[in-house]
């Protein structure tokens, strides 16, 4: 079984920074790719960042220059630094990990963390 478990999210006011931080555990044989999901209410979970085990690394359009996305392919963890963020940035953050467990070659998700960006 394997978990992923975040932590970071909280309330900033616009253009303040937060820092997600997510590890993932158990019977993992080999992670692929990690990164980052949002939800924001009423909307579909949608890509901001992830980052492959070889280094490659997606953004979403909207966070490029304010986002900055960094794993530990030793410790199996990937963060988020999230700067100048803006109302708009408010939803629920998941921790998402393309993994080889013991079992299966399959996505898997956080539990998230709500991220609200306001004054």
């Amino acid at each position: 079984q394997v978990q992923l478990v975040e932590a970071g999210g909280g309330l900033v006011q616009p253009g303040g920074s937060l820092r997600l931080s997510c590890v993932a555990s158990g019977s993992i044989v080999k992670i692929y790719k990690m990164g980052w999901y949002c939800q924001a209410p009423g909307s579909q979970r949608e890509l901001v960042a992830t980052i492959t085990s070889r280094g490659s690394i997606d953004y979403a359009d909207s966070v490029k220059g304010r986002f900055t996305i960094s794993s530990d392919n030793v410790k199996n963890t990937v963060d988020l630094q999230m700067n100048n963020l803006e109302p708009e940035d408010t939803a629920v953050y998941y921790c998402y990990a393309y993994l080889e467990d013991d079992l299966t070659l399959r996505p898997h998700w956080g539990q998230g963390t709500q991220v609200t960006v306001s004054s």
